[in-house]
């Protein structure tokens, strides 16, 4: 057989590997070209951090502007109210937006968090640090006891260990009344229940009298006797003795809300009641006022106008975080209220739960 020389073998292999004559040097490098150019056309063509995640941004943006204008949101099937009630809660969109923005690496819904950030801050903000103080001439508590509280024993034993002078009850039931009154009156020589409201006191009481919240609206409850309304009677007014002089105390539980299938967010019960009470607070006389109730609402609660342009809130000016009272086992809203005037709160604390669905609140206020 006749072998080629080595030579004609190079250059057949190199005529089947570059058929056109090319060199496998420049190719290599032509392609490296051609990659690096294809990597930077798609870097140019992918959206810069200020171009990435619009979506998120106006997620932020919006919950900023909702947050911002609460009070300009209809109440037309008790919206406002809902997202009044609820509104401290909105902050927690913020961190789950402000994951989705680093995650997509967005500097625009970074930048456009600020805005739910400073609105949630000015309005929660001072709400989150320890505002007591110590001292205070007064102790004063309420508490929804509930209707359905299995233990009223217990519950009154735990009341009289909080230490208050003066002591509010709600949704006291015709059966757990005598108990109340038994677990209660060695720690409280005075007292008075009215209907379903009633108060506890270490000292003297007088004037006391039961508040009309407009638990029956229109011709047919306006024709009602007083007798008739008092069973379910849900405010009362008294005065009590104190060293520094007279302090009116009212105790209210006010209409329930309802989540309704039709009609949404149903408030009309509480907001009437609401507004009743407000105009009993605006005709007191007495200049040192506290309210003791079950409002079925936060302060934050555009129905609640009336009361907080008149009386401010123990929580707010001397409490420790935001108190929620609401539903005991888990709290999310303080709808459980101690509301001033006249008289200045030294500190606000929530007690330990009790049979009720609802947390007592307490508060040492002083002159």
């Amino acid at each position: 057989m006749t072998r080629n020389p080595p030579s004609v073998r190079t250059a057949t292999r190199r005529t089947h590997l570059f058929p056109q004559g090319g060199s496998g040097r420049g190719d290599a490098a032509s392609g490296v070209r051609w990659a690096g150019i294809r990597r930077v056309f798609r870097a140019c063509s992918r959206p810069g951090p200020w171009k990435r995640g619009p979506v998120l941004a106006v997620l932020a943006l919006l919950l900023g502007l909702l947050m911002l204008l609460h009070a300009e949101i209809t109440d037309c099937g008790g919206l406002g109210s809902l997202v009044e009630t609820f509104l401290p809660w909105f902050g927690l969109f913020v961190p789950v937006l402000l994951a989705g923005a680093l995650w997509r690496r967005s500097a625009s819904a970074v930048v456009a968090l600020l805005l739910p950030v400073t609105v949630w801050l000015s309005l929660f903000g001072g709400l989150l640090g320890d505002r007591s103080r110590s001292g205070g001439d007064l102790v004063v508590a309420g508490h929804n006891v509930g209707a359905d509280n299995p233990d009223p024993v217990g519950t009154a034993r735990d009341l009289v260990a909080s230490g208050a002078d003066v002591l509010g009850l709600e949704e006291i039931t015709p059966q757990a009344r005598p108990v109340y009154e038994k677990a209660l009156g060695k720690a409280y020589p005075y007292h008075t229940v009215l209907g379903t409201v009633g108060l506890w006191s270490r000292l003297p009481l007088s004037d006391v009298r039961p508040v009309d919240t407009e638990m029956d609206a229109g011709p047919l409850g306006d024709s009602k006797p007083a007798a008739a309304k008092l069973p379910y009677n849900r405010a009362l007014r008294a005065t009590v003795a104190t060293e520094r002089g007279p302090l009116a105390v009212y105790v209210a539980h006010l209409g329930s809300v309802r989540v309704m299938p039709r009609s949404g967010f149903w408030t009309d019960s509480r907001d009437r009641n609401a507004k009743a009470l407000a105009k009993a607070v605006a005709a007191e006389p007495n200049g040192r006022v506290v309210l003791l109730g079950d409002l079925n609402g936060t302060t934050d609660d555009r129905a609640f106008v009336g009361l907080t342009s008149r009386l401010h809130s123990v929580q707010d000016a001397a409490g420790d975080g935001f108190g929620f009272t609401w539903p005991a086992t888990f709290p999310v809203a303080r709808i459980d209220q101690i509301l001033v005037r006249g008289v200045e709160p030294e500190s606000s604390w929530v007690l330990q739960p009790t049979g009720s669905d609802h947390r007592p609140v307490a508060a040492a206020i002083s002159w």
